[in-house]
């Protein structure tokens, strides 16, 4: 089972900045709707379809996002993501956005997403089935900081 999940966008127009460039709160949709289209094809996990059939969701409880290089109009984008961190009520999603050959790295971002009950919209415990499909994907990470990583990240990229 694939442990990082990878997708292409294009860049849209309507999704750019004056100078052409992605505009910074659209990297967010472009990593969750990568990230949504490949757990479908890879795990067959529908958020939607989820919530829908078993009252239970995830939010975003927080992000935290860092632009190292812009993604321009009209550019193919390469978009992984992988669990990074599990606890009963949550999962941490690391995103990375690199160019089409992944020899620059745009982007990373932190995801933690909580695990709600759709009916009382409070926090759950993840159920035995979400717990078991969320420890075999998982693939943590060495640096305990988001700082940490981006910077084991740009490293890691220097070396290509």
């Amino acid at each position: 089972m694939n442990k990082i999940l990878e997708g292409k966008r294009k860049i849209r127009f309507q999704d750019c900045d004056p100078f052409k460039h992605l505009n910074n709160s659209k990297y967010i949709d472009y990593f969750v709707n990568v990230r949504e289209d490949e757990l479908i094809d890879n795990y067959n996990f529908d958020y939607l379809n989820i919530a829908q059939t078993q009252g239970v969701g995830w939010v975003t409880g927080s992000n935290q996002i860092t632009y190292l290089k812009p993604a321009n109009l009209s550019e193919i984008v390469i978009i992984q993501s992988q669990i990074i961190k599990l606890t009963p009520l949550s999962t941490m999603v690391e995103f990375r956005m690199y160019n089409e050959d992944k020899t620059e790295l745009k982007s990373v971002m932190w995801s933690n997403f909580i695990h709600i009950n759709m009916e009382t919209m409070r926090s759950t415990k993840h159920s035995q089935k979400f717990v078991n499909l969320f420890e075999s994907i998982i693939l943590p990470i060495n640096e305990s900081t988001f700082e940490e990583r981006v910077k084991a990240l740009i490293r890691e990229q220097k070396k290509l």
